[in-house]
């Protein structure tokens, strides 16, 4: 007989996808903490489907001797097609379930994986529409040593492109618009 917190946990039906993820390298003693840890592009919206690969590829990252479960992983409510509560995980070795926690006050793009040791990943969760290039371009950015930006700057970086498709479909050319109706980039007017 299944007990009430079984009952509650969501299992995912298909084996853990390998996550495209990307971390800063690790942090040299004394050295500040960058605003993340590193950048994430799922394949879907769907959490079920996505975070197990993550939580699994985030277990072996960190020194060989130190490797203690993700307990908790926060996430914004917006970000994500469903919301179970809890989430078992089937990995090579055990049998895990990790908590997960929803929120609609978290940044844009914003999950936390928290260890059992108090430890926390914080990481930028491309957006699922974002092309490759960009993706790329903005998990670099996220993993970078230096990056001083939180998610809500780096997601902007990519809604700035000019031809961007946003998350409907539509690709957004207003410069190619404002252009046709008479506007100038300021590289035409020095050319005049």
């Amino acid at each position: 007989m299944w007990t009430t917190t079984e009952r509650r946990t969501t299992i995912s039906l298909s084996p853990p996808s390998t996550p495209r993820l990307r971390l800063r390298p690790a942090a040299s003693p004394g050295s500040a903490r960058t605003a993340l840890d590193g950048a994430w592009w799922p394949r879907s919206a769907d959490p079920v489907a996505e975070l197990p690969g993550l939580v699994l590829a985030l277990q072996d990252h960190g020194p060989i001797d130190d490797h203690r479960p993700i307990t908790h992983v926060l996430l914004r409510a917006d970000d994500w097609d469903d919301r179970p509560r809890r989430l078992r995980i089937d990995g090579p070795t055990d049998t895990r379930v990790v908590r997960l926690s929803w929120f609609d006050s978290l940044p844009a793009g914003l999950l936390t994986a928290i260890h059992a040791d108090g430890r926390r990943v914080d990481l930028l969760t491309v957006p699922v529409s974002t092309t490759r290039a960009e993706a790329d371009a903005v998990m670099e950015l996220a993993s970078h040593p230096d990056n001083h930006l939180h998610t809500p700057g780096l997601l902007a970086s990519l809604t700035a492109a000019p031809g961007r498709t946003d998350r409907t479909g539509i690709q957004d050319d207003s410069e190619d618009a404002w252009e046709s109706e008479g506007g100038h980039l300021r590289g035409d007017l020095a050319a005049r």
